[in-house]
């Protein structure tokens, strides 16, 4: 018996990031998730799988109009053809209040109650396949505590979207444990809600497959479903990249270098080994600045030209393929900052330093900023940059001594 367990398609969701660097592969960006997914529907044909498991998060929301349950009609069709059954539970992103919109799907579609935990059998292949889908975007309760006892003979498998005790970067949405899960005495738990691939159990498994397309650089390196092979009651796991557009980050340390050109090179070559190892998929690479050197001084003396330079050069590394999603200045000075502790310098860094730890200080930047919140780009939003809140302007203002003491410096020299 053979399966694919994917989760978290989010079919239709824009990718963000790169839309504000020039030449960034706007087009592939706005049709990747669909493509990721018909690499899954192209899998499931060529491997012949016995069924589909999809734990959640089908769709990224409410649908702007038909298209998007258009396409994913089209697949189902495809699957039909191919005489593979496809088990659906949906989560906080498309539960049952969430969506208005819906199209009756192909026979071969079964969708998992919102009301209750239900039970689907497969006879032929002694599966058992036991889930329920959210009947509401924010779920609190353990929906897990009421699923059914196991089917005796059959494999049996649980269909779960969750968070599981917790997450980072993922909200708490019907939270269970894993003893509670493995309290059920099911072979598998296909679990949806994490982005990130996850084994969290094995014999038996607990699984989260990650989503099946990376939207913006916090959702780095392969994403895809996993593919389950059952031989002789042994269960096989294997991941399956099916992502069209992979992000990275990387860190360069900029210690060893005495000349920003150095770093450029050092840039370059970095990239093209960065884009090897996505197997020739184009990149999207937040590129971060470490250690401390004379180039630190250069970068921030003319830092217009060696961004784009740097730029550039992933460009050129990356053969066309390769896009910086951004570039983080994190690195020091040569000589430290608080050797300036008296003068003008001095004076000024005390203030900058001041700032983060005074709440009328804070509270006054706060008002000035907050108007800004509404007119932030898009992408911008969903990197988590909100300026009415302290913790953003503290780290804000960590930045800002830094650039500042930076060009002050270089303009000494």
């Amino acid at each position: 018996m053979k399966f694919i367990h994917a989760a978290d398609i989010h079919l239709d969701s824009p990718l963000c990031g790169l839309a504000r660097y020039e030449g960034a592969p706007l087009e592939q960006m706005q049709t990747a998730t669909r493509r990721a997914f018909l690499n899954l529907i192209d899998l499931a044909c060529q491997e012949a799988v016995d069924f589909v498991l999809l734990a959640g998060d089908l769709y990224d929301g409410d649908w702007k109009d038909y298209n998007t349950g258009l396409f994913f009609h089209q697949q189902m069709t495809r699957l039909r053809a191919a005489h593979i059954p496809v088990f659906i539970v949906y989560g906080n992103h498309d539960a049952g209040n969430v969506m208005t919109r819906q199209l009756q799907l192909p026979d071969n579609v079964r969708e998992f109650s919102q009301q209750h935990p239900e039970t689907f059998r497969l006879d032929n292949l002694k599966v058992a396949l036991h889930g329920q889908s959210f009947p509401t975007r924010a779920v609190s309760e353990d929906l897990s505590a009421n699923y059914p006892k196991p089917i005796t003979g059959y494999y049996n498998i649980g269909l779960l979207h969750t968070s599981l005790e917790g997450r980072e970067g993922h909200a708490s949405y019907a939270p269970c444990s894993v003893k509670g899960l493995l309290s059920h005495g099911y072979d598998y738990w296909a679990l949806g809600h994490v982005h990130h691939r996850e084994i969290v159990h094995q014999s038996p498994y607990i699984v989260f497959p990650g989503n099946v397309q990376g939207r913006h650089v916090r959702e780095a390196g392969a994403k895809g479903c996993t593919l389950v092979t059952v031989r002789d009651h042994v269960t096989e796991l294997k991941h399956c990249p099916l992502d069209v557009l992979r992000w990275d980050v990387c860190e360069l340390d900029i210690t060893p270098f005495s000349q920003a050109e150095d770093l450029i090179q050092d840039t370059r070559d970095r990239m093209a080994q960065l884009l090897q190892q996505a197997h020739d998929r184009p990149l999207a690479v937040r590129l971060i600045l470490t250690g401390s050197s004379d180039v630190h001084t250069q970068l921030h003396r003319q830092p217009e030209r060696w961004l784009n330079e740097l730029r550039a050069a992933a460009t050129d590394g990356g053969l066309g393929h390769l896009w910086i999603e951004k570039i983080l200045l994190q690195s020091t000075p040569p000589t430290p900052l608080e050797d300036f502790n008296s003068g003008p310098l001095g004076e000024l860094m005390s203030t900058l330093r001041r700032l983060p730890v005074d709440q009328n200080e804070l509270d006054l930047l706060r008002a000035e900023l907050k108007p800004l919140k509404q007119a932030l780009p898009v992408e911008l939003r969903s990197d988590s940059i909100d300026p009415d809140n302290p913790e953003t302007i503290r780290h804000l203002l960590g930045g800002v001594e830094e650039f500042l003491m930076a060009r002050l410096l270089a303009q000494s020299t």
